[in-house]
């Protein structure tokens, strides 16, 4: 069935409010997989803050002018789905590489992170980083480290000053 020019025109309004302000995309191939998978997949992303569409490639191709996603026009063929999010793109990385694993006709096309184009490689290799709230805890765990040895190194200065204090006393006593 062909499209309308209003439905097109819906399509286009739809894909622009998408992709306007979003940093963080990746571009799907999803040729053979059934309605079920698409369908897990779509809440999969959603759980996660993140938006799944389907394409229509002529018209995404519009609505990516101006857009972080103009630098992948050459990856809008054939079937094409674009999961993108504003939120933690490691978390959404991990959440379509697992489900890729178990579906293998899922194939990674390209990206964008932080408005800069990668590779379908890349997203894999994206996925296997820590989530954001780990790489936080980590960094406050090495920023309060210096701190925590330097007051422990006080502390070992007067427990040991009150340990020979103590032993004095003892020589006294004796």
């Amino acid at each position: 069935m062909a499209l309308t020019r209003k439905k097109k025109d819906s399509l286009l309004a739809e894909y622009e409010s998408g992709f306007s302000q979003v940093s963080n995309a990746f571009l799907l191939g999803f040729k053979g997989i059934s309605v079920p998978d698409v369908t897990e997949l779509r809440s999969k992303v959603r759980e996660n803050g993140a938006g799944y569409l389907v394409v229509k490639n002529t018209i995404a191709l519009r609505a990516t002018n101006g857009t972080a996603l103009a630098e992948l026009q050459e990856h809008f063929q054939g079937p094409t789905a674009v999961a993108y999010t504003d939120g933690d793109v490691v978390a959404l990385a991990k959440v379509l590489t697992d489900f890729a694993k178990d579906v293998p006709a899922i194939e990674f096309k390209a990206g964008i992170v932080d408005s800069s184009p990668v590779g379908a490689e890349d997203i894999k290799e994206l996925a296997g980083l820590p989530s954001r709230e780990a790489l936080i805890a980590k960094l406050l765990f090495l920023m309060q480290s210096p701190v925590t040895r330097l007051t422990r190194g006080l502390n070992a200065i007067t427990r040991d000053f009150v340990v020979v204090v103590d032993q004095i006393r003892q020589q006294k006593e004796e």
